[in-house]
């Protein structure tokens, strides 16, 4: 497994650790520094993921939901919410990253880490947020 996808998934496993115990992030990305071994450049990755997705969870809720109209954010698994939202940060923040490559690394970690259906469940929400999101850029530049 790559650094990076080893940093997505210790994102993941904080971003839900936070959301599930109300830990403050520092705390928790300490916790999580103290408890794994990560390169420098793979725990700097991680911690700007989950800095990241906290920073613009609006932003990035309003994207999930804009596509999830059954279903109310809150009511999504944790797994795989903190899967998607690492995503749509990814899409929003790095444009020049492949969206296949973001889509293919949250179903991956949702496989791993979510429930048998997560993985289709995940990458059935990412695909349209990742065309909004991009159809967006392009129309920008």
């Amino acid at each position: 497994m790559g650094s990076r996808r080893k940093a997505r998934e210790i994102a993941l496993q904080a971003l839900y650790q936070v959301e599930s115990t109300g830990e403050h992030v520092e705390q928790a990305l300490s916790h999580f520094g103290e408890s794994f071994e990560l390169s420098e450049g793979a725990k700097d990755f991680s911690w700007t993921l989950v800095r990241g997705v906290l920073s613009r969870s609006e932003e990035i809720d309003a994207h999930i939901q804009a596509v999830t109209s059954n279903w109310k954010v809150d009511r999504l698994s944790r797994i795989d919410l903190s899967a998607i939202r690492i995503a749509v940060y990814e899409l929003l923040a790095t444009p020049e990253l492949p969206v296949e490559i973001v889509i293919d690394e949250a179903v991956e970690i949702a496989r791993k880490y979510g429930t048998a259906d997560s993985a289709k469940f995940v990458n059935g929400v990412l695909d349209p947020i990742a065309k909004r999101i991009r159809s967006a850029d392009s129309l920008r530049n």
